[in-house]
């Protein structure tokens, strides 16, 4: 999301290898010698936990979250838009970054867990990057749309996905994850330009999404000043906020800079940094 306006917001069968290869049944229980304590079985592993989402909304649309629980603690989310609109490939040919590679950088120094709302082209263009970012515990990543176009009119200037277009732009996305490595991208949607009406909740129903906005805007983007946006931050983060920030050079220069202003800051008042799928678990538990 880039807004010019900074306010605006086992049990796997495995045959046994001995003198013969030609069963291929399940092992026979180990015998308990009569009189002595029973053998240990080993634990069994629960399938891994789904992440959680949030219940649709009125009449079935996609549900929107913009903030967590505000009496369960000083948490607060952190999340980084990388951008790259699906028509920007000449600038990048020419030099142009829509990466920030220091900022990741200073986000695991200081240890700090973030979600990544990442658009399609992005990961296609910095394939590395997204890999590395998706299988890194410390980071989620989030769907930003493939195109970064607009899902209504008048966002930004954006360009617009039509309505019939609009789940497709998200699941070519998720495609272009898969395709980078990305492992185990979040159902975690974010509107670029954070721009959505019905119609666009309505469109993206199927896929089963939850849509994230936030609370706090932190006005980096086309930022000069990173004293300004380390104060924009830090005078709005409440319990429970999702911070709206970027990744992308070009567009965001200053933001690592105010990061390592936020981050110490809002540690010595005693919040504590989690990825937006912590604060979405909070919300849904309370319901």
């Amino acid at each position: 999301m880039i807004t010019r306006v900074p306010r605006v917001l086992a049990v796997l069968s495995v045959c046994a290898l001995g003198a013969t290869l030609a069963s291929c049944g399940p092992a026979p229980a180990p015998r308990e010698t009569p009189g002595a304590a029973p053998s240990a079985r080993p634990p069994s592993t629960p399938p891994p936990s789904r992440p959680p989402t949030l219940a649709p909304g009125p009449a079935g649309l996609t549900p929107v979250f913009h903030h967590g629980p505000r009496d369960q603690g000083r948490t607060v989310a952190l999340t980084f838009d990388a951008d790259m609109t699906a028509d920007q490939g000449p600038r990048a040919a020419a030099g142009e970054r829509f990466d920030h590679p220091r900022l990741i950088a200073t986000l695991r120094a200081l240890k700090v867990p973030s979600t990544v709302f990442m658009t399609g082209r992005w990961a296609e263009e910095y394939p590395d990057q997204a890999r590395s970012l998706g299988r890194d515990p410390l980071f989620e990543v989030a769907n930003h749309s493939y195109s970064h176009y607009a899902f209504t009119g008048d966002c930004y200037g954006l360009p617009t996905v039509p309505e019939e277009r609009m789940r497709a732009d998200v699941e070519r996305a998720y495609a272009a994850f898969r395709e980078a490595g990305v492992p185990a991208a979040m159902p975690y949607f974010r509107f670029p330009g954070g721009c959505y009406d019905r119609r666009a909740l309505r469109a993206l129903t199927a896929t089963g999404v939850t849509a994230v906005q936030w609370d706090v805007v932190s006005g980096d983007a086309f930022a000069t000043d990173a004293d300004a946006v380390a104060r924009q931050v830090l005078d709005g983060v409440r319990p429970g906020s999702v911070v709206v920030l970027h990744c992308t050079r070009s567009a965001a220069p200053v933001t690592e800079r105010a990061v390592r202003t936020i981050v110490p800051e809002l540690r010595r008042k005693g919040f504590r940094f989690v990825k937006v799928s912590e604060l979405i678990g909070a919300a849904g538990a309370r319901r």
